[in-house]
Protein backbone atom coordinates (compact mmCIF):
# COMPACT_ATOMS: atom_id res chain seq x y z
CA UNK A 1 0.00 0.00 0.00
CA UNK A 2 1.24 3.78 -0.59
CA UNK A 3 1.70 5.23 2.65
CA UNK A 4 1.98 9.09 3.08
CA UNK A 5 3.29 11.64 5.31
CA UNK A 6 0.66 14.02 6.12
CA UNK A 7 -0.33 16.76 9.14
CA UNK A 8 -2.36 19.51 9.77
CA UNK A 9 0.09 21.52 10.60
CA UNK A 10 1.92 21.67 6.81
CA UNK A 11 -0.63 24.20 6.17
CA UNK A 12 0.12 26.45 9.18
CA UNK A 13 -0.77 30.03 8.11
CA UNK A 14 1.19 32.79 6.84
CA UNK A 15 0.51 36.49 7.14
CA UNK A 16 -1.47 37.51 4.29
CA UNK A 17 -0.05 38.49 0.85
CA UNK A 18 3.03 35.53 1.81
CA UNK A 19 4.08 34.19 -1.60
CA UNK A 20 4.34 30.68 -0.26
CA UNK A 21 1.16 28.85 -1.23
CA UNK A 22 0.17 26.81 2.06
CA UNK A 23 -3.05 26.19 1.38
CA UNK A 24 -1.29 23.06 -1.30
CA UNK A 25 -0.46 21.12 1.66
CA UNK A 26 -4.38 21.15 2.49
CA UNK A 27 -6.32 20.72 -1.07
CA UNK A 28 -3.79 17.85 -2.48
CA UNK A 29 -4.72 15.23 -0.17
CA UNK A 30 -7.99 16.42 -0.53
CA UNK A 31 -7.93 16.17 -4.16
CA UNK A 32 -6.38 12.70 -4.19
CA UNK A 33 -9.19 11.31 -1.71
CA UNK A 34 -11.50 13.08 -3.45
CA UNK A 35 -10.76 11.49 -7.08
CA UNK A 36 -10.43 8.22 -5.47
CA UNK A 37 -6.43 7.89 -5.88
CA UNK A 38 -5.91 7.07 -2.61
CA UNK A 39 -8.22 6.46 0.87
CA UNK A 40 -7.62 7.10 4.70
CA UNK A 41 -5.56 4.16 4.69
CA UNK A 42 -2.54 5.49 2.70
CA UNK A 43 -2.29 8.60 4.79
CA UNK A 44 -0.15 8.56 8.38
CA UNK A 45 0.60 11.60 10.84
CA UNK A 46 4.09 12.41 11.38
CA UNK A 47 5.10 13.31 15.01
CA UNK A 48 8.26 14.90 16.37
CA UNK A 49 11.63 12.88 15.87
CA UNK A 50 14.21 12.03 18.31
CA UNK A 51 16.47 15.10 18.46
CA UNK A 52 19.05 12.64 17.28
CA UNK A 53 18.28 12.68 14.06
CA UNK A 54 18.03 16.31 13.67
CA UNK A 55 21.66 16.47 15.14
CA UNK A 56 22.93 14.09 13.10
CA UNK A 57 22.42 16.37 9.77
CA UNK A 58 22.21 20.17 11.81
CA UNK A 59 24.62 21.71 14.02
CA UNK A 60 23.81 21.55 17.79
CA UNK A 61 23.96 25.30 18.02
CA UNK A 62 22.00 25.83 15.02
CA UNK A 63 19.02 23.78 16.45
CA UNK A 64 19.36 25.05 19.64
CA UNK A 65 18.64 28.61 18.83
CA UNK A 66 15.99 27.28 16.00
CA UNK A 67 14.33 25.54 18.97
CA UNK A 68 14.22 28.43 21.47
CA UNK A 69 13.54 31.10 18.53
CA UNK A 70 16.65 32.93 19.12
CA UNK A 71 17.62 33.34 15.32
CA UNK A 72 18.17 37.05 14.62
CA UNK A 73 16.93 39.17 12.10
CA UNK A 74 19.21 38.30 9.79
CA UNK A 75 18.68 34.57 9.88
CA UNK A 76 15.08 35.35 9.93
CA UNK A 77 15.08 37.38 7.32
CA UNK A 78 17.44 34.50 5.07
CA UNK A 79 14.57 31.89 5.71
CA UNK A 80 11.44 33.39 4.17
CA UNK A 81 9.81 32.50 7.04
CA UNK A 82 7.99 34.71 9.95
CA UNK A 83 9.57 32.84 12.44
CA UNK A 84 7.36 30.98 15.24
CA UNK A 85 6.65 27.97 17.30
CA UNK A 86 4.61 26.53 15.33
CA UNK A 87 6.78 27.24 12.53
CA UNK A 88 9.41 25.12 13.75
CA UNK A 89 7.02 22.35 14.63
CA UNK A 90 5.65 22.32 11.54
CA UNK A 91 9.60 21.57 10.47
CA UNK A 92 10.02 18.78 12.83
CA UNK A 93 7.13 16.87 12.01
CA UNK A 94 8.28 17.55 8.07
CA UNK A 95 11.47 15.46 9.19
CA UNK A 96 9.38 13.36 10.75
CA UNK A 97 7.44 12.20 8.25
CA UNK A 98 10.16 11.51 5.73
CA UNK A 99 12.14 9.73 8.49
CA UNK A 100 8.87 7.14 8.37
CA UNK A 101 8.14 7.17 5.05
CA UNK A 102 11.81 5.84 4.73
CA UNK A 103 10.83 3.34 6.55
CA UNK A 104 7.45 2.42 4.21
CA UNK A 105 9.24 2.79 1.13
CA UNK A 106 11.40 0.12 2.18
CA UNK A 107 8.28 -2.43 2.66
CA UNK A 108 6.66 -1.04 0.19
CA UNK A 109 9.40 0.36 -2.50
CA UNK A 110 8.02 3.85 -2.39
CA UNK A 111 6.11 6.15 0.07
CA UNK A 112 5.97 9.28 0.13
CA UNK A 113 5.56 13.37 1.77
CA UNK A 114 3.00 15.66 1.20
CA UNK A 115 5.58 18.53 2.21
CA UNK A 116 9.17 18.33 2.61
CA UNK A 117 11.83 18.72 -0.59
CA UNK A 118 13.49 21.39 2.23
CA UNK A 119 16.70 21.15 0.53
CA UNK A 120 18.07 24.90 1.29
CA UNK A 121 18.56 24.09 4.70
CA UNK A 122 22.24 23.99 5.35
CA UNK A 123 23.86 21.72 8.44
CA UNK A 124 24.07 25.86 10.41
CA UNK A 125 20.96 27.71 8.75
CA UNK A 126 17.52 28.16 7.16
CA UNK A 127 17.09 29.56 3.74
CA UNK A 128 14.63 30.29 1.69
CA UNK A 129 11.78 28.67 3.31
CA UNK A 130 13.68 25.76 4.52
CA UNK A 131 14.97 25.57 8.46
CA UNK A 132 15.28 21.49 8.20
CA UNK A 133 16.82 19.45 5.36
CA UNK A 134 13.89 16.18 5.81
CA UNK A 135 15.78 14.26 2.88
CA UNK A 136 19.14 14.69 4.02
CA UNK A 137 18.17 13.77 7.93
CA UNK A 138 16.00 10.69 6.36
CA UNK A 139 19.72 9.79 4.53
CA UNK A 140 21.41 10.33 8.07
CA UNK A 141 18.83 7.97 9.35
CA UNK A 142 18.91 4.80 6.93
CA UNK A 143 22.50 5.04 7.38
CA UNK A 144 23.30 5.62 11.16
CA UNK A 145 20.11 2.74 11.25
CA UNK A 146 22.37 0.27 9.03
CA UNK A 147 19.12 0.17 6.76
CA UNK A 148 21.25 1.75 3.88
CA UNK A 149 24.70 2.22 2.70
CA UNK A 150 24.69 4.19 -0.57
CA UNK A 151 22.42 6.83 -0.99
CA UNK A 152 21.21 8.71 -4.06
CA UNK A 153 19.31 11.89 -4.30
CA UNK A 154 17.72 12.70 -7.47
CA UNK A 155 16.67 16.64 -6.66
CA UNK A 156 14.72 17.64 -9.80
CA UNK A 157 13.29 21.05 -8.12
CA UNK A 158 14.14 24.15 -10.61
CA UNK A 159 16.20 25.37 -7.90
CA UNK A 160 19.34 23.61 -6.96
CA UNK A 161 19.61 21.86 -3.94
CA UNK A 162 21.98 23.79 -2.51
CA UNK A 163 21.50 22.74 1.11
CA UNK A 164 21.91 19.45 0.69
CA UNK A 165 25.08 19.78 -1.33
CA UNK A 166 26.75 21.81 1.40
CA UNK A 167 25.57 18.66 3.97
CA UNK A 168 27.13 16.15 1.94
CA UNK A 169 30.05 17.91 0.41
CA UNK A 170 32.33 15.46 1.39
CA UNK A 171 30.74 12.36 1.84
CA UNK A 172 30.20 9.89 -1.00
CA UNK A 173 28.11 7.71 0.86
CA UNK A 174 25.92 10.13 -0.10
CA UNK A 175 25.36 11.31 -4.25
CA UNK A 176 23.71 14.37 -4.65
CA UNK A 177 22.20 15.13 -8.26
CA UNK A 178 20.22 18.27 -8.90
CA UNK A 179 19.03 19.39 -12.11
CA UNK A 180 17.65 23.04 -12.59
CA UNK A 181 17.25 26.40 -14.02
CA UNK A 182 20.95 28.31 -14.45
CA UNK A 183 19.21 31.07 -14.18
CA UNK A 184 16.86 30.56 -10.90
CA UNK A 185 18.06 30.70 -7.46
CA UNK A 186 20.42 30.18 -5.44
CA UNK A 187 22.35 32.70 -7.78
CA UNK A 188 25.36 31.63 -5.71
CA UNK A 189 25.38 27.85 -5.67
CA UNK A 190 27.07 25.07 -4.24
CA UNK A 191 28.79 22.48 -5.58
CA UNK A 192 26.63 18.85 -6.12
CA UNK A 193 28.32 15.92 -6.73
CA UNK A 194 26.20 16.10 -10.13
CA UNK A 195 24.64 19.66 -11.35
CA UNK A 196 22.86 20.04 -14.52
CA UNK A 197 22.49 23.75 -15.07
CA UNK A 198 19.54 24.27 -17.24
CA UNK A 199 18.75 27.81 -19.72
CA UNK A 200 16.01 29.41 -19.11
CA UNK A 201 13.25 28.20 -20.78
CA UNK A 202 14.01 24.80 -21.76
CA UNK A 203 11.17 22.51 -22.82
CA UNK A 204 9.32 19.35 -22.62
CA UNK A 205 12.10 17.67 -25.03
CA UNK A 206 14.90 18.71 -23.77
CA UNK A 207 14.30 18.42 -20.21
CA UNK A 208 13.68 14.57 -20.31
CA UNK A 209 16.21 13.83 -23.00
CA UNK A 210 18.73 15.35 -20.64
CA UNK A 211 17.19 13.67 -17.74
CA UNK A 212 16.97 10.24 -19.81
CA UNK A 213 21.10 10.35 -20.76
CA UNK A 214 21.77 10.82 -16.85
CA UNK A 215 19.94 8.64 -14.92
CA UNK A 216 20.35 5.38 -15.97
CA UNK A 217 24.38 5.54 -15.78
CA UNK A 218 24.29 7.84 -12.52
CA UNK A 219 22.71 4.37 -10.77
CA UNK A 220 24.49 2.30 -12.43
CA UNK A 221 27.95 4.25 -11.39
CA UNK A 222 26.39 5.57 -7.86
CA UNK A 223 25.03 1.81 -7.00
CA UNK A 224 22.46 3.53 -4.47
CA UNK A 225 20.64 0.49 -1.92
CA UNK A 226 18.25 3.90 -1.49
CA UNK A 227 17.10 6.89 -3.61
CA UNK A 228 15.49 10.46 -2.19
CA UNK A 229 13.26 11.94 -4.80
CA UNK A 230 12.57 15.76 -4.72
CA UNK A 231 9.40 16.24 -7.29
CA UNK A 232 9.40 19.82 -7.53
CA UNK A 233 6.47 21.15 -10.25
CA UNK A 234 8.02 24.44 -10.22
CA UNK A 235 9.81 23.30 -13.63
CA UNK A 236 6.57 24.02 -15.46
CA UNK A 237 6.00 27.19 -17.63
CA UNK A 238 3.44 29.10 -15.14
CA UNK A 239 5.86 29.20 -12.15
CA UNK A 240 6.07 32.52 -10.76
CA UNK A 241 9.51 31.67 -9.41
CA UNK A 242 10.62 29.00 -11.86
CA UNK A 243 12.38 30.00 -15.48
CA UNK A 244 11.61 27.16 -17.27
CA UNK A 245 9.04 26.31 -19.88
CA UNK A 246 8.21 22.63 -19.39
CA UNK A 247 4.04 21.55 -19.38
CA UNK A 248 1.77 19.72 -16.83
CA UNK A 249 2.52 16.66 -19.40
CA UNK A 250 6.05 16.96 -19.91
CA UNK A 251 6.35 17.24 -15.54
CA UNK A 252 4.35 13.71 -15.58
CA UNK A 253 6.58 12.29 -18.19
CA UNK A 254 9.40 12.99 -16.12
CA UNK A 255 8.00 11.62 -13.09
CA UNK A 256 7.10 8.46 -14.48
CA UNK A 257 10.68 8.21 -15.67
CA UNK A 258 12.02 8.36 -12.35
CA UNK A 259 9.21 6.03 -10.60
CA UNK A 260 9.74 3.49 -13.33
CA UNK A 261 13.48 3.47 -13.33
CA UNK A 262 13.34 2.97 -9.19
CA UNK A 263 10.45 0.29 -9.30
CA UNK A 264 12.02 -1.28 -12.22
CA UNK A 265 15.69 -1.49 -10.74
CA UNK A 266 13.93 -2.43 -7.48
CA UNK A 267 15.52 0.41 -5.73
CA UNK A 268 13.22 1.91 -2.29
CA UNK A 269 12.52 5.99 -3.35
CA UNK A 270 10.83 8.16 -1.03
CA UNK A 271 9.55 11.08 -2.44
CA UNK A 272 9.16 14.70 -1.41
CA UNK A 273 7.03 17.48 -3.28
CA UNK A 274 9.11 20.24 -3.38
CA UNK A 275 8.28 23.78 -5.04
CA UNK A 276 5.22 24.72 -6.80
CA UNK A 277 4.44 28.28 -7.48
CA UNK A 278 1.99 28.61 -10.29
CA UNK A 279 -0.26 31.56 -9.78
CA UNK A 280 -3.20 29.25 -10.60
CA UNK A 281 -3.63 26.98 -7.33
CA UNK A 282 -5.04 24.37 -9.39
CA UNK A 283 -2.08 23.90 -11.95
CA UNK A 284 0.07 22.78 -8.82
CA UNK A 285 -2.72 20.16 -7.65
CA UNK A 286 -2.79 18.80 -10.67
CA UNK A 287 0.88 18.23 -11.10
CA UNK A 288 1.72 17.48 -7.53
CA UNK A 289 -1.38 15.09 -7.71
CA UNK A 290 -0.06 13.46 -10.85
CA UNK A 291 3.16 12.31 -9.13
CA UNK A 292 1.05 10.43 -6.31
CA UNK A 293 -1.48 9.03 -9.74
CA UNK A 294 1.85 7.53 -10.80
CA UNK A 295 3.17 5.91 -7.99
CA UNK A 296 -0.37 3.69 -7.07
CA UNK A 297 -0.10 3.04 -11.21
CA UNK A 298 3.29 1.93 -10.75
CA UNK A 299 3.64 0.37 -7.70
CA UNK A 300 0.54 -0.80 -6.51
Amino acid sequence: MLKIAYHPIYKHPLPEGHRFPMEKYELLPKQLLHEGTCDQNNFFKPEFPAEDHILSVHDKDYFERLKALKLDRKEIRKSGFPLSQELVDRELIIADGTIKACQHALENGIAMNIAGGTHHAYTNRAEAFCLLNDQAIGARYLQNQKLAKQILIVDLDVHQGNGTAEIFQNDPSVFTFSMHGKGNYPFKKERSDLDIELKDGTDDKTYLKKLRSLLPDLIDKVQPDFIFYLSGVDILKTDKLGRLSCTISGCKDRDRYVLETCHDLKIPVECSMGGGYSKDIKLIIEAHANTYRLAQEIYF
